[in-house]
């Protein structure tokens, strides 16, 4: 093989590279779909998105479909939008959704949705057909003292001018739950919420609960009403076992004072008794001492002691009678 095949050869190979590269670089089948669509793109601007390592795809086939649908894109804004970290497909959906549905949306407000987290194309749809969100069972306790179960489905539409910085599911659940026991609460009996669930609907429609929130209440429906315990019984109950705990705690505390008191007498009994015997010990040494002064004769001392004893003789013979009269 001569070195003019062997140049051939190389020259061929290198434009097989050469197209090789320039096919993997700029999206040919890409740009022929995009020049067919009648979306105007050319060559260099795809080889631009290559060199800010944007993927062409990403933003010819959503303007081509964005084309098609009637809206005026270009791809200064899609790629700023994918760039950013949104999801250019889906906003465009969302604006097509939104033009059918006639629902104003502009890109802007479509990408900020986007890069704010929620899904744009949900919150349109969602905006055309409306959604059901059902509260778990919320439990309150009527005036009557019987606890009422309700459960409640909220209808809700999506309201994409409040999409950005507006609350989500979480709070409208949160409110009507708590409009609910509201209601419940301020009811005279639990029989009025029996007979009337309806009013539990009016009663939280009219406090204004999607302020704030990313959605529009459309309708709140009472789907089950349930009747639980006698919540105030059992608190009558509690709180007369309480009382009968304190009452009989005061009680033994009384109980224990008139204890200490009965020993505290019984002490004073003894000390005075105490001081009885002592002043009867003094008796003999002041009648010896009278003895010895000569201001008691000695006479006198044993008519005392007559006395003494005919005292005692007296008391014997009343304590035998009285024996006598018992055994009879």
């Amino acid at each position: 093989m001569g070195p003019e095949v062997a140049l051939f050869f190389v020259v061929v190979a290198l434009v097989v590279i050469f197209v090789a590269v320039f096919l993997s670089f700029i999206p040919i089948g890409l740009w022929i779909s995009a020049q067919a669509a009648g979306v105007k793109i050319g060559f260099f601007n795809l080889i631009g998105m290559r060199f800010r390592r944007v993927i062409p795809a990403k933003i010819v086939q959503p303007l081509i479909k964005a084309t098609k649908g009637g809206l005026q894109l270009n791809t200064n804004k899609l790629e700023g939008h994918y760039l950013a970290g949104g999801n250019v497909d889906r906003v465009v959906n969302a604006l097509i959704a939104a033009q059918r549905a006639d629902i104003e949306l502009e890109f802007e407000r479509a990408a900020a949705i986007d890069l704010a987290g929620r899904d744009v194309l949900q919150a349109v749809q969602m905006s055309v057909n409306p959604k059901v969100i059902e509260t778990p069972v919320v439990a309150a306790v009527a005036k009557d003292g019987i606890e009422v179960k309700a459960r409640a489905k909220v209808t809700v539409r999506a309201n994409i001018d409040r999409l950005v910085g507006g609350a989500g599911e979480e709070t409208i659940i949160a409110r009507v739950g708590e409009g609910i026991v509201t209601t419940i609460g301020s009811s005279e009996s639990h029989k009025t919420v029996l007979e009337n669930p309806d009013t539990i609907s009016k009663t939280v429609l009219n406090r204004s609960l999607d302020s704030g929130t990313a959605f529009q209440i459309l309708s709140i429906d009472v789907a089950d009403v349930d009747v639980g315990k006698n919540i105030g019984a059992t608190l009558q109950a509690d709180q007369a076992e309480a009382d009968k705990q304190i009452a009989q705690a005061k009680a033994e505390e009384r109980r224990a004072m008139a204890v200490a008191q009965e020993q505290e007498q019984k002490a004073n009994v003894q000390k005075m008794r105490a001081k009885v015997v002592e002043a009867e010990a003094e008796v003999p040494l002041a009648m010896a001492e009278a003895l010895k002064e000569g201001k008691l004769g000695v006479m006198d001392y044993y008519n005392l002691k007559n006395i003494g004893a005919d005292t005692d003789m007296r008391s014997s013979i009343s304590k035998m009678s009285g024996s006598e009269d018992k055994n009879k």
